[in-house]
């Protein structure tokens, strides 16, 4: 038997015993984790979800978490006065290898979920991670949304000074950008540093300034203004 599985906005085909990179978990090395989101069942007979199948899952071992090949990304402007900045990127990746693939029965195991790493720890909820089903998890990730929007609404009552930070101090951003930011729920300096890949394709999607975040180094500079 094969599954089609979703993690980390990348689909796989897996079956029992393959080894994967996929995108980081929040899990240590030696557990087991649980995958809901089965897209696709095949073998002796070929199931597909509308978009998941019901009570499918796949089950595998957390192996290691390394990170990926660095990337070099360049970028120079072409003006008189134009500047060139050089700089690299190793994606965090979780090893995992296939233990089992459930055709039914997945929601009912009490497997530890499969969860991204990002949304776990997104905005200090605290949020377990144990989460068994894909209802758990879209009502974890709807909390971290509300979440960002309490954080604004709290912003713009004049309530709490200093709960967000100045994301001003970011390459390019203004009054109107920033305003952008809090929209989406973004507040700190930490939640841009712990941007992945599929985050910045996100949000530059999201907020329509695509290559923006790479071009003025967002990541790098919330990095640093995080420490202070």
């Amino acid at each position: 038997m094969f599954a089609v599985m979703k993690t980390g906005g990348k689909q796989y085909k897996v079956q029992s015993g393959d080894t994967l990179r996929v995108e980081k978990l929040a899990a240590d090395a030696g557990e087991t984790v649980q995958f809901n989101d089965v897209l696709m069942l095949g073998g002796d007979e070929t199931v597909l979800g509308a978009p998941f199948v019901s009570g499918a899952a796949v089950q595998a071992e957390v192996l290691d978490q390394i990170k990926g090949d660095k990337v070099i990304h360049f970028v120079k402007r072409r003006r008189k006065h134009g500047s060139q900045r050089t700089k690299g990127h190793r994606q965090q990746l979780t090893l995992v290898r296939v233990t089992d693939i459930l055709a039914s029965g997945g929601d009912a195991t009490g497997v530890k979920a499969a969860i991204g790493a990002g949304i776990a720890g997104e905005s200090g909820l605290g949020v377990s991670a144990h989460a068994t089903n894909r209802d758990e998890q879209s009502e974890m990730k709807a909390r971290v949304a509300n979440t960002g929007a309490s954080e604004k609404a709290t912003a713009d009552a004049g309530v709490a000074p200093g709960a967000a930070d100045d994301l001003k101090l970011l390459s390019g951003v203004g009054p109107a950008l920033e305003k952008k930011l809090h929209e989406v729920g973004i507040t700190t300096f930490a939640q841009i540093a712990a941007w992945t890949e599929a985050d910045v394709e996100e949000f530059g999607e999201k907020l329509s300034f695509k290559g923006r975040i790479e071009r003025e180094g967002w990541i790098e500079q919330a990095a640093e203004l995080a420490k202070k």
